[in-house]
């Protein structure tokens, strides 16, 4: 695993926190919902390879 991907979720965080805060401070909360839920959505997609590997390797270790 590479650094990069922690760089690039920090930046997603980033960038859905900031965009969260003006779209609640404009009064538009469900928008504000909906841009957090695909933040975690486009995260999610980004960490299931390592997510798959890292349960193909514990089913390698223990299937001695």
């Amino acid at each position: 695993m590479s650094v990069n991907i922690i760089f690039k979720i920090a930046a997603v965080g980033i960038l859905v926190s900031v965009l969260g805060q003006v779209l609640k401070h404009s009064g538009r909360e469900e928008h504000a919902f909906l841009t957090s839920l695909a933040g975690l959505i486009v995260v999610l997609f980004w960490i299931i390879p390592y997510i798959y590997d890292l349960f193909e390797t514990i089913k390698k270790l223990f299937a001695l």
